[in-house]
């Protein structure tokens, strides 16, 4: 067994602190000009290995201190398409009820860079063979667009004359996750705020249940032999102000190989992509993956898919390989 050298709460608190006062000088996540802001949650294949980026209520159920990096490079090939990283780290705290995490996003796109970053708290109960955790978050969304690089045949138009404000909008979001060893479900939602911009230029913030998006997943796992074991899982987003009200939905298989080599894919059948999902656990701490989005659909015309990396590295006496986690 790997001997892994456990890290006191104060380290853990200290590397969060830390790494949100780095965060905020990084570039970042995109959102749309319009009369109604949409904040456009960014689209992932592997947020399986990360929970945190759909659920603030996962923080803290790897039982150590989680830290995942994740590079994005969706519908390649055409011009100006979004580069999406992210960053995130989550714990449990001395009282291991209770958990905290950290997340950034930043995302570009033609001449739009923006950035998101959150903080999440998660407290924990035990239920049954399992545990419920109830998840806050709360941050913000900052873009801006540039439209310096831009050529105009007419350079005196008045719609580019000059960059676009920067916008910050602070946000708050919650969810709720159950998971045991054999099965997860979870619900959340991203964002309670919704905004517009005003006559005068600036961005009013307002509430509407009616503009809540809704992120549904759940998943088990199922124990062939020691060497393999299968995980089904699904991912809906449905969202109450959107026409097409499914704007997300998933269907996931992997097979796991000898805890050691994940492969499976996925059908997302709202933008009809298949995904192809390659990840290996070098050792009880290490994990990296690789996936690739084929657009079977409308967008088969005009992109060559999406590529995903993905780095996940885990400290903490609790991760052993005597006791793999698969959520």
């Amino acid at each position: 067994m790997i001997r892994i050298i456990r890290c006191t709460n104060k380290i853990r608190l200290t590397l969060l602190l830390l790494s949100l006062c780095a965060f905020t000088s990084l570039p970042g996540q995109a959102v749309p000009d319009s009369a109604s802001i949409s904040l456009g949650y960014p689209v992932y294949s592997q947020y399986l290995q990360n929970g945190l980026l759909i659920n603030p209520a996962y923080a803290g159920s790897r039982g150590a201190l989680s830290t995942f990096l994740s590079y994005r490079m969706q519908w390649m090939g055409t011009k100006g398409s979004p580069v999406i990283q992210s960053v995130s780290l989550h714990t449990p705290m001395k009282n291991d009820r209770v958990a905290l995490g950290i997340m950034a996003q930043f995302m570009q796109f033609g001449f739009t860079k923006s950035t998101s970053i959150y903080a999440s708290y998660a407290y924990h109960i035990r239920v049954g063979n399992g545990k419920l955790s109830l998840g806050l978050k709360g941050g913000f969304d900052r873009s801006n667009t540039d439209y310096k690089g831009i050529l105009l045949s007419n350079t005196g138009d008045p719609v580019f004359s000059g960059n676009d404000k920067p916008y910050m909008l602070p946000n708050v979001g919650a969810g709720a996750y159950y998971y045991s060893d054999k099965l997860f479900a979870g619900v959340s939602v991203p964002s309670f705020l919704s905004y517009r911009k005003t006559g005068t230029g600036s961005v009013q913030s307002y509430h509407s249940f009616g503009e809540y998006d809704f992120v549904f997943s759940a998943g088990g796992l199922i124990i062939f032999s020691q060497f393999l074991k299968f995980k089904p899982s699904i991912l809906i987003d449905y969202s109450l102000q959107s026409t097409k009200k499914l704007t997300q939905f998933d269907i996931n298989g992997n097979f796991i190989l000898d805890d050691l080599i994940w492969i499976g894919g996925s059908w997302r059948i709202s933008e009809e992509v298949a995904v192809g999902i390659l990840q290996v656990q070098l050792n009880p701490q290490l994990m990296f993956g690789f996936s690739y989005d084929y657009p079977a659909g409308r967008m088969n015309s005009y992109s060559k898919g999406s590529s995903e990396f993905i780095l996940r590295y885990e400290f903490g006496y609790k991760v052993s390989a005597a006791n793999p986690r698969y959520f």
